[in-house]
């Protein structure tokens, strides 16, 4: 993972619980749970959007949806 080796990551995590203490760091995974959730949300309703945008599209001109080229 990201080229880090067993050694770094536990380095990383006693560095982490020791700057923010062991109480905290649960909040903080739940806060960031929360915010990945939301943003996961957000992007579906733009996909859907988006979807509903492009299927309910009409041609401005009924002749060329209809492969007419007469002009």
């Amino acid at each position: 993972m990201f080229g880090l080796g067993a050694q770094e990551l536990l380095l990383i995590l006693v560095i982490i619980l020791v700057l923010f203490g062991a109480k905290r760091i649960p909040e903080m995974a739940r806060g960031l749970g929360k915010s990945i959730t939301e943003f996961k949300k957000g992007v579906k309703e733009v996909d859907a959007e988006i979807r509903d945008a492009t299927s309910t599209d009409t041609p401005d001109d009924p002749a060329r949806s209809k492969g007419n080229t007469t002009t």
